[in-house]
């Protein structure tokens, strides 16, 4: 039964290897800051979830699994929420998007001048009330 623990081991090592591996493939070949944080954040976190689990099963331990499974739930919260923030910021600070990408689902709803995004299209001819405008409004 060990020997069999130790192959499913190290098959779920070697498997989070390839994908951080595939992760790093993916910070150098793909276009922009968006399209590398996407492919190394889950990557990245697929493959380091695997090889926790695979040492968790190989030292057979209560203790080691409990931890395992804390950090995995902890990266598995904590990476596309991280991505997502950095993602924000690079899309608020300007850097573009990559020449061939299709879609821009916040092109128009952002405000670079007030730093607000909104649900809505910015510069439409509806008139967008902003943040600022309705403390102004209300201090007078």
């Amino acid at each position: 039964m060990t020997e069999i623990i130790d192959v499913v081991s190290a098959i779920l090592i070697l498997i989070g290897s390839i994908f951080i591996f595939i992760s790093s493939i993916g910070l150098i070949k793909m276009p922009d800051i968006y399209m590398r944080m996407s492919a190394t954040t889950k990557a990245t976190t697929l493959g380091v979830g695997s090889i926790l689990f695979g040492t968790a099963l190989y030292f057979e331990e209560v203790g080691i699994l409990t931890r395992a499974i804390i950090i995995i739930i902890f990266l598995l919260l904590t990476a596309p929420i991280g991505a997502h923030l950095i993602g924000r910021a690079a899309y608020f600070d300007g850097i573009p998007l990559w020449n061939k990408s299709i879609i821009n689902e916040l092109e128009g709803s952002f405000n670079p001048i007030e730093h607000v995004l909104y649900s809505e299209k910015f510069g439409s001819d509806e008139k967008v009330s902003f943040p600022r405008d309705q403390t102004e409004h209300n201090s007078d």
